[in-house]
């Protein structure tokens, strides 16, 4: 029997995030910062990203939106439902794409006569409270539970009121890698780290066996 003891909460964390420390919103090309035009790209990931569908496609639509301009609820509104399809398309988002063209103009709508197009006032209208934040979010057509969680687990850093957050699908990520599952003991073991790379990180375990394993190997060898 060999006597090496298993890798540590801290080393599996820091071998997750030196792996696979890269925000959804980093990966489509977001340059995310507390402006509207950013923001609402992200609310339009986090409806990409909710449907069962892969990540890679999602973050390869919402790349195509904002190549042909969607970048804005206005933009979006602007755009016909065929380009908005045509987009989709072309980030091979087809599983879903006739309904989702139809929701991301019903919801960029919503966004421009709810909030005047900025979602900081989405934020000023929740005060602090991440409850009413998720609520307010599932108003936006497209944007359910899992929608709301997403936007929410991407913009922690920014909106420090809203973290820590992990949510159930980076639970799943920290069981499969070993880690505890309880956000408090999770988030001592990965206090050095950003919170929305943390989060993301654990998401992308959850959903890849593969990078389960290259960290668990990496976590030992340190």
């Amino acid at each position: 029997m060999s006597g090496t003891k298993p890798p540590t909460a801290r080393r599996i964390v820091d071998a997750l995030v030196e792996e696979c420390g890269l925000t959804y919103a980093e990966e489509a090309g977001i340059r995310l910062k507390d402006t509207p035009q950013p923001l609402y790209q992200l609310l339009v990931l986090s409806l990409l990203l909710s449907a069962r569908i892969r990540a890679s496609v999602a973050v390869a639509a919402a790349r195509a939106l904002s190549d042909h301009g969607m970048r804005t609820p206005r933009r979006m509104v602007d755009a016909t439902w065929q380009q908005r399809v045509d987009a989709l398309g072309e980030g091979h988002y087809r599983r879903y794409d006739e309904r989702t063209a139809t929701q991301l103009g019903e919801g960029a709508q919503l966004v421009l006569d709810t909030w005047r197009g900025d979602l900081r006032r989405l934020r000023a209208e929740a005060d602090g409270d991440r409850d009413r934040l998720l609520e307010g979010l599932q108003r936006v057509p497209g944007i359910g539970p899992a929608g709301a969680d997403i936007f929410v687990r991407e913009v922690q850093s920014l909106w420090p009121e809203t973290g820590p957050w992990l949510g159930a699908k980076a639970l799943q990520g920290a069981e499969r890698l070993g880690l505890p599952t309880s956000p408090a003991q999770l988030g001592q073991a990965a206090q050095d780290h950003d919170d929305a790379t943390f989060a993301a990180a654990l998401v992308r375990a959850a959903l890849d066996k593969d990078i389960v394993d290259t960290v668990t190997e990496a976590a030992r060898s340190r």
